[in-house]
């Protein structure tokens, strides 16, 4: 069995056994930081104990691959800008740093803060343009994502700032909610357009055929997606909203993406190995983002 497994971790491509390894290193980092408020916490708030967690494993991986594939990422940069390898290199250590940052709770008013802002750059100069130009609700689910990355890095930032800077730390967890609950209600339209997707960011991959009541996961996911934004958006019970909705996400995680990503690590395909971890980390940062907004309310 040890020989098996020790086989399969060598036919794992460089870049997604980076990406796999960032992630479990920040996830340990994470977890170690986050011991004392999972003690202290009852219930169901012990998902928004992880919230940090769930935000930090992400960007580790997503650093990770900048660093690892750069050369695909860097098709990415635009074209006029200069010293475009830079650039992919200068982005994969800035979300190391952040990943860091999140995870150990060290300046996370700066870290969640400039994360938000390159989030927000990257909408303004990539992602609004591609999907003013493409069309498609893939290229405009790719806007409301990014966007409500960088929604929640702000909140976090204003979490920390709570205290110091009363008033900027409100404004920033105001403005970082509405992309939020934007998001949300847009991906909670999309899970009942598209009931055999992936739950949770909507994107072009299919749940496989193992899980059980596919569509039905799909229409009460976007129920819960809908019903959340609203309350995001409106302000209203958003604690107890964040705090399930955020619960589903992170459970459909473990549930159901961390299969789909242990069936890519044994695919030989290296594009496929990556697509898999990208899915899993890219939901998985969407439930952070939904628990950051549970961790505002509560402070």
């Amino acid at each position: 069995m040890q020989t098996t497994m020790f086989a399969a971790l060598l036919a794992v491509s460089g870049a997604a056994l980076s990406m796999s390894a960032a992630g479990a290193a920040l996830l340990v980092i994470g977890l170690w930081a986050a011991k004392n408020d999972m003690a202290q916490a009852r219930g169901i708030d012990r998902i928004v104990a992880l919230t940090h967690v769930c935000f930090a494993v992400p960007l580790a991986v997503f650093g990770a691959e900048h660093l690892s594939s750069h050369g695909s990422m860097l098709a990415l940069v635009p074209s006029y800008m200069p010293w475009r390898m830079f650039w992919v290199y200068f982005v994969g250590c800035a979300l190391i740093a952040a990943s860091l940052s999140i995870a150990t709770r060290r300046l996370v008013r700066w870290s969640g803060l400039l994360f938000g802002a390159m989030m927000f750059l990257f909408v303004a100069m990539l992602h609004l343009p591609g999907a003013l130009a493409a069309g498609g609700r893939i290229p405009w689910t790719i806007v409301a994502r990014e966007m409500c990355f960088g929604g929640a890095g702000w909140v976090l930032a204003g979490i920390a700032m709570l205290g110091d800077r009363g008033g900027l730390a409100k404004g920033l967890i105001t403005v970082g909610r509405v992309p939020i609950a934007i998001a949300a209600i847009f991906f909670g339209v999309e899970h009942f357009l598209h009931p055999l997707g992936l739950p949770g960011v909507p994107l072009l991959k299919q749940m496989p055929p193992w899980v059980p009541v596919r569509a039905f996961i799909d229409y009460l996911t976007g129920a819960f997606l809908i019903v959340g934004g609203l309350c995001f958006l409106l302000s209203r019970k958003t604690r107890l909203a964040a705090t399930c909705l955020g619960a589903w996400i992170v459970l459909l995680v473990v549930v159901i993406y961390g299969p789909v990503l242990i069936g890519a690590l044994a695919d030989p395909s290296s594009g496929v190995e990556i697509e898999g971890v990208n899915y899993f980390a890219d939901t998985l940062l969407f439930g952070g983002a939904i628990l950051s907004l549970a961790g505002a309310s509560r402070k």
